[in-house]
């Protein structure tokens, strides 16, 4: 018997929602649920979109891909990036290993996935593309197919803005198209795995979860924004419904996210912090939301600086590694534990004790390449912000520095897999788990040194 697998991938779905507080709104999320294997899947460290997707369909850890988020450090600049690509990635995907097998692979919306790479079978690159008329195909002939098909891709939207309207009705759009695409796809082309990441959840979520949620510190209630995120999990429901009646009952049904989500609480300014502490070391006053690579930092003089996102990166000023680098290597150890101590210490605005996560990447990963930061911090265990731009009054803001984002990452998505043979009931897992699940699943050898376990 032919052996398929089908993974619908709703970036950032949390159990809390899916396996729960929506679960009566969705019907084929919950019949899948009742005849599956399920439960929460913990996500990576850090469980962010770039690098989770890559770590669950590669099996290795972000230090081994070098991956830290969308994100990369260029290495010798204070304020140097990159952001990520499929180049970065050298590890194999499970499309790679089991196209080596023969097995043919459609891959659609995978993070990062831009420039798309050659594969047995098809590829459409995800959100990271810059724009319809990029490279975005593989073989590049299915480029012109989708075009004939959905006209323009459309790869995301910008979802941090105040007209939430445009981004209610974009991000319908964009998976309304996304899952044309995939439909098409799934009828026309003969697969044997097929992987279908949706950013539009993410999106969504992000843009409208104080509306939704009433125990969010802003909440603010609204007839139409309130129904925003329920409605797009009905859409996702309805696509999870036409993607499982295609793909048939013969065919292994998978369902993964990221990372999970939950409300943000505020957004800590790193920099405005690490400057009152003596660790950065500016030459004169700072307008507020002032980016660093804009602000008077004298380098020379500042030990250590922070990036913003979902958590804080911190880097050390090393001495032989920055180009003006002031503390030396025998320091370097102690000034670490220092500040890593004093980031466990850091209390909420009101004094109340934060649940404050301070990471040593070198004790977090096996192997550690690329630019990693020296110290990852998720503030009140990933509830609030890390903001990057300072000049603020307090590092305590109440809203996200770089546009409104109502929602923040969580350790926790969903894992969902029927199978065709049976096999229900709860599980824990870890996004390691999946690739050694899936080439088990197509009787393929894993690599060496995969981190995840089967499922099966």
């Amino acid at each position: 018997m032919r052996r398929r697998l089908l993974i619908f991938g709703p970036d950032a779905a949390p159990p809390s929602l899916v396996f729960r507080e929506l679960r009566d709104k969705l019907p084929n999320f919950s019949r899948l649920v009742e005849r599956s294997l399920h439960g929460p899947l913990r996500s990576c460290d850090p469980p962010i979109t770039v690098p989770a997707w890559m770590c669950m369909m590669t099996g290795r850890e972000p230090g081994e891909l070098g991956l830290y988020g969308f994100r990369q450090r260029r290495e010798g600049s204070y304020t140097g990036v990159s952001i990520a690509n499929s180049r970065m990635v050298r590890s194999p995907r499970v499309w790679d290993i089991i196209g080596a097998e023969g097995y043919r692979s459609f891959v659609m919306g995978v993070p990062p996935s831009y420039p798309p790479t050659p594969l047995r079978g098809w590829m459409i690159s995800c959100m990271l593309t810059p724009g319809p008329h990029s490279s975005y195909a593989y073989p590049p002939t299915l480029k012109e197919e989708v075009r004939r098909l959905v006209g323009d891709m459309i790869f995301d939207v910008e979802f941090r803005s105040e007209d939430r309207p445009r981004v209610m009705r974009e991000v319908f759009e964009m998976t309304r198209q996304h899952a044309k695409v995939a439909l098409h796809m799934a009828r026309s082309k003969p697969w044997d795995l097929f992987v279908y990441v949706e950013i539009g959840l993410d999106r969504i979520q992000h843009a409208f979860w104080k509306y939704m949620d009433r125990r969010h510190p802003r909440h603010q209630p609204h007839p139409e924004f309130g129904k925003a995120i329920p409605r797009y999990y009905m859409l996702l429901d309805e696509v999870l419904g036409a993607l499982i009646r295609e793909a048939g009952e013969e065919t292994a049904i998978m369902v993964v996210s990221d990372h999970g989500a939950k409300a943000m609480k505020g957004a800590f300014a790193i920099n405005d912090w690490l400057a009152e502490q003596g660790y950065l070391k500016l030459k004169g006053d700072v307008k507020p939301g002032t980016r660093l690579e804009d602000a008077p930092v004298d380098w020379g003089e500042t030990i250590a600086w922070g990036w913003g996102g979902y958590y804080a990166r911190i880097f050390i000023n090393l001495e032989g590694r920055e180009p003006r680098g002031c503390v030396s290597r025998e320091e370097y150890e102690d000034v670490r534990r220092e500040l890593a101590r004093k980031l466990e210490s850091i209390r909420g605005p009101g004094g109340e004790r934060w649940r404050n996560v301070v990471l040593y990447p070198e004790e977090v990963y096996s192997r550690v390449e690329g630019s990693p930061p020296d110290l990852m911090v998720y503030f009140d265990d990933l509830s609030w912000r890390s903001a990057g731009t300072m000049g603020y009054e307090t590092p305590y803001l109440p809203e996200n520095d770089t546009g409104p984002d109502d929602a923040v990452h969580d350790y926790e998505g969903i894992f969902i897999l029927r199978l065709p043979g049976g096999g229900r009931g709860e599980v824990e897992c870890s996004i390691y788990d999946i690739a050694p699940t899936v080439l088990k699943y197509f009787g393929v050898e894993p690599p060496e040194g995969l981190k995840g376990t089967p499922l099966i």
